[in-house]
């Protein structure tokens, strides 16, 4: 993708991705999180526990998030100044998850952008909330 500068950044713009969720995934992430709780590997624990199953990582989920911000919008350059999550319902392996980040404020002065984020499975919001973010500006 290419990268958007804050002066073609408007309110009401959105970007999204949709990715499915898989044991591989939450494997690299545990991996590389060091996170390896048997919620989201044992499936008798899992189980036994409110969710009724093993689940993926929620900071898993919200790195698509990430991936949205550096690779969509803005993009390459993007810094993340800070991120709020509300976790609202479990993911589970092999779910395919939709992301949508919109511009809700552009503050061009200071490049940056606020956006309201969503991810779904289905109908189901499962995570949301709002990240601020440092968008490049043009080259002169």
């Amino acid at each position: 993708m290419s990268t958007l500068f804050i002066d073609e950044i408007e309110v009401g713009m959105e970007r999204g991705l949709s990715r499915t969720i898989t044991d591989m995934e939450i494997e690299s992430f545990a991996d590389a999180s060091g996170d390896r709780n048997p919620l989201h590997f044992c499936d008798v624990h899992a189980a036994g526990t409110v969710f009724k199953g093993r689940i993926a990582h929620g900071i898993l989920t919200a790195s698509l998030i990430s991936a949205v911000i550096g690779e969509q919008m803005p993009g390459h350059g993007a810094i993340y100044l800070s991120q709020t999550l509300k976790f609202r319902a479990p993911v589970r392996p092999g779910d395919e998850v939709d992301v949508i980040c919109t511009v809700r404020d552009v503050q061009t002065e200071k490049n940056r952008i606020t956006l309201d984020c969503a991810c779904r499975v289905g109908d189901t919001v499962v995570l949301d909330g709002e990240a601020v973010v440092l968008a490049p500006s043009r080259p002169t």
